[in-house]
């Protein structure tokens, strides 16, 4: 039986707006009810566990703007502008380190953008060094300690510093290799910056390499597609991650300066990812959810494989039990049964920083009905299937009557054909993986039936 199995009908029918469930709740629901006092008494909880953290840090600066970008960045070319921000982030650090117990170690740590390696040589060894001072970081490379790459961006001289430095996975932007989509979305990079970045890296070691590609930009087809994807299969990354674009202008002000008309119609974007799929299938590689892949032997598939999937706000992961900590401005963490994130432009976080208070403004505080959706919505999403059983052991409930009215308006998808139900539990077909999003959107209480929000994207 196909992997994913795809009806077109089927998919225009179920393509609505809906979240992608890196946190659940969902950033939508943050409150500023809960502020940087909530987030203090979530840190003294979360001591008590015996729970690893992960460090997040957001460096928000390009040296020029993709028309495709959602993130929140700051677009200059003076590199200066970067030193006044490192240095309240080099605070942050300090203050955030105070509220954990320094015998914790930090079992993960990204650097994410914008483009981190906007800052300099000196900056990122300063940056590192204060990480290291007051957090537990590991000294050898069982951390995983992983950085987004533009490729365009670095040179060899930064990539041997980066592992010096102690990353040992890091994630390629490539997005397109055709030059005419790439001047469409003011992302020029020649295949040679790209296999320079990426061979540097294999040189250095780095245990995990993926490279980011994006369906659905000005002038795509299906043919253009498969160019960039032979590319790609040749330089052979440890794992791919291939995003649906979402054309949200009203949202993100460089998306207007794409052109709609030559945007791909949804029917072209299905056959682009259709395509994609078995074509990296037949390249060997493992179809692990949502928008990722990688090979049988990575870390992403063998975690997979054993059951210890993870989903978090960047994307798969393997370790679920870390209280994810994030600095910079627009980070979000996720301390004890709390998300909390921080304001999201450079005035208000130099404010808070400088009045030495965190740079906190809202969150949610995760009561025992989110706990239980999370870990039903984190099943289906990581694994496709749900067993009844696992839930009700770890939780007290029992399923069948707790997920009563949810499991009735499973009707129409097992009639539809994309779920198995029986007394044990929920199997996501071949014909449903793709509408992952929908069959959990189900056990999400915030959103009612039939409801679509233009805080999200949409499938297609």
């Amino acid at each position: 039986m196909a992997i994913v199995e795809f009806d077109p009908q089927l998919i225009k029918r179920y393509d609505k707006a809906g979240p992608r469930y890196t946190s659940y709740p969902t950033a939508v629901q943050f409150s500023e009810q809960y502020t940087a006092d909530t987030y203090k008494s979530f840190a003294e909880k979360s001591n008590h566990s015996d729970k690893a953290l992960s460090l997040y840090f957001h460096i928000p600066f390009c040296d020029t703007v993709c028309f495709y970008c959602g993130c929140n960045k700051v677009v200059t070319k003076d590199r200066s502008k970067a030193a006044p921000y490192l240095e309240r982030l080099h605070k942050e650090i300090a203050m955030q380190a105070e509220l954990f117990d320094p015998a914790r170690k930090v079992d993960q740590l990204h650097w994410g953008g914008g483009t981190p390696t906007f800052i300099s040589h000196d900056e990122m060894r300063q940056l590192m060094a204060v990480t290291r001072k007051h957090f537990n970081l590991h000294d050898d490379d069982s951390g995983e300690y992983s950085i987004e790459i533009d490729p365009r961006e670095v040179s060899r001289d930064s990539i041997a510093l980066l592992r010096e430095l102690g990353f040992n996975r890091m994630s390629l932007g490539v997005q397109d290799f055709n030059p005419a989509v790439q001047k469409a979305v003011n992302r020029i990079q020649s295949r040679e910056q790209t296999m320079a970045a990426l061979t540097a890296a294999r040189e250095e070691n780095f245990k995990s390499i993926s490279v980011d590609l994006i369906y659905g930009l000005p002038l795509q087809t299906v043919d253009s597609f498969d160019k960039t994807l032979d590319e790609l299969i040749d330089i052979s990354p440890d794992r791919v991650s291939v995003f649906n674009y979402a054309h949200l202008p009203e949202r993100f002000k460089p998306q207007r300066r794409i052109n709609v008309d030559q945007l791909p119609p949804a029917s072209a974007k299905l056959e682009i990812f259709k395509h994609c799929m078995e074509k990296l299938t037949d390249a060997g590689y493992v179809y692990i959810g949502m928008d990722h892949f990688a090979r049988p032997e990575d870390e992403l598939s063998i975690a997979q494989k054993n059951g210890k999937l993870y989903r978090n706000f960047q994307g798969y992961a393997t370790h679920a039990d870390c209280d994810l900590v994030g600095m910079g401005i627009t980070s979000i963490g996720t301390i004890a049964n709390s998300f909390a994130q921080n304001v999201r432009t450079m005035d208000e976080y130099y404010a808070r920083i400088d009045q030495d208070e965190l740079a906190i403004f809202r969150g949610i505080e995760i009561d025992d009905d989110d706990l239980i959706r999370r870990e039903v919505i984190m099943q289906l999403i990581c694994h496709f299937n749900l067993k009844f059983a696992s839930i009700e052991k770890r939780f007290g409930i029992n399923f069948k009557d707790y997920f009563a009215h949810e499991l009735e308006r499973y009707n129409i998808m097992l009639e539809d054909g994309l779920i198995t139900l029986d007394d044990q539990g929920v199997a996501v077909t071949a014909r449903g993986r793709l509408l992952i999003r929908n069959i959990c959107m189900v056990f999400d209480r915030y959103i009612k039936p039939d409801e679509e929000s233009q805080r999200f994207s949409r499938l297609i």
